[in-house]
């Protein structure tokens, strides 16, 4: 009878492997970009701004027949903004809100608030210019008074 000899790998060939992987590792690991994620955070939150001060400005319009104090973007925390919620100026009620995400920093040039007119317009008081940043990255986000219009730009 033939003995088939079976083959295996010795625990100093996996010590070896094992040591081999560890220093790859370790060579390509601080070369990847962890930081994209703050950048890619910091893009999503600059829109999601932009679509909710947007949205504002629309139910201001769109509830201008009954609503004649019009809504606001209140940013929520103070000195560092960690969050903002949608409310109704003439009920107080609040239509959404949303929490920013701790390694975004949002600022505001002045104020707390975007107030948003019946005819979309940015009432007198009102922040005019939003800054998110975060990861080497920051956007401004601007809006016109006389028109309520809102425009995002990457510095």
């Amino acid at each position: 009878m033939e003995h088939k000899r079976q083959r295996a790998f010795t625990f100093i060939e996996l010590i070896l492997i094992v040591s081999m992987v560890g220093i790859l590792l370790s060579i390509a690991v601080p070369r990847l970009k962890f930081d994209i994620l703050g950048q890619y955070k910091a893009d999503a939150v600059a829109r999601k701004i932009v679509t909710d001060l947007r949205r504002t400005r629309s139910l201001a319009i769109f509830n201008a027949a009954t609503n004649n104090q019009g809504f606001e973007l209140q940013l929520l925390g103070s000195p560092v903004c960690t969050g903002y919620k949608i409310v109704n100026r003439s009920t107080s009620a609040t239509v959404d809100n949303f929490t920013i995400d701790a390694s975004i920093r949002v600022t505001s040039s002045s104020g707390s608030a975007v107030k948003f007119g019946p005819l979309g317009n940015v009432l007198s008081g009102s922040s005019s210019q939003l800054s998110v940043s975060g990861a080497n990255r920051t956007f401004t986000i601007s809006i016109v008074s006389a028109t309520g219009a809102v425009k995002c730009v990457k510095s």
